[in-house]
């Protein structure tokens, strides 16, 4: 009966020791044991990443910063029109520092003008303050397509290798090593793809902001031509 049970034991023993030996592995291990070619890749998709997460917060501030406009401002700019006290005008213009008021002190500095003139000064001066709020946005979404396609690259360069060494083997390689090829290559994938997500995303919020500013703009325009428009 002892023995039976020493038996009995060591079968458990033996059952429950490639459990306890199982290899664990971690993000950083399946990053950096693809390879050359998967570490190269890798550390292109961390410099990407690393690029779009900058330029999406530049941007989020400077257009926060161009969004903010005292609510009382085109009422003093009317007021001060409306004296023909151009100056403090645009000395109220200069103090703000947005686009806004920089369209405004176009409009402004055109007074006198036929009000074909002023629109084409103040949309010409739109056009720049659009283009300084998007400064750099299509890089994001450069990065946005182009990550998932690096990510790819470096799968299919994986898979390349995998069947290279399986043809070198005539046919005899291990699948364990095989496997590992194929399941390191992968990683490039996903790290591509998170890469593309979070720029995509970083890209669309940038741009619906940047709208917002944009109709903020054009909105200031249609008033102070408008207020042009009233009679004295």
């Amino acid at each position: 009966m002892l023995n039976f049970f020493i038996q009995e034991g060591a079968e458990v023993a033996q059952d429950l020791e490639p459990v306890a030996q199982e290899k664990t592995l971690s993000i950083m291990d399946l990053l950096l044991t693809g390879g050359v070619a998967g570490q190269i890749i890798i550390a292109v998709l961390f410099v990407l990443l690393f690029v779009a997460v900058y330029i999406y917060f530049e941007r989020l501030f400077a257009i926060k910063a161009a969004s903010k406009m005292d609510g009382n401002f085109m009422n003093q700019i009317r007021d001060h029109v409306a004296k023909g006290n151009i100056q403090a005008a645009k000395v109220l213009c200069a103090q703000n520092n947005t686009p806004v008021s920089h369209l405004t002190e176009k409009g402004i500095s055109r007074i006198g003008s036929p009000l074909e003139d002023i629109n084409t000064a103040i949309e010409n001066a739109g056009r720049l303050e659009v283009y300084k709020l998007e400064k750099n946005v299509s890089v994001l979404a450069t990065i946005a397509g182009a990550a998932p396609m690096i990510g790819f690259l470096g799968t299919v360069i994986g898979m390349v290798l995998a069947f290279h060494q399986l043809a070198t083997s005539s046919g005899q390689a291990e699948m364990g090593s095989l496997a590992e090829g194929i399941y390191t290559a992968m990683t490039t994938t996903v790290a591509g793809l998170i890469v593309g997500i979070i720029a995509y995303m970083g890209y669309n919020h940038l741009v619906v902001r940047t709208d917002k500013v944009v109709h903020q703009m054009e909105a200031t325009a249609v008033d102070f031509l408008d207020m042009l428009n009233e009679p004295a």
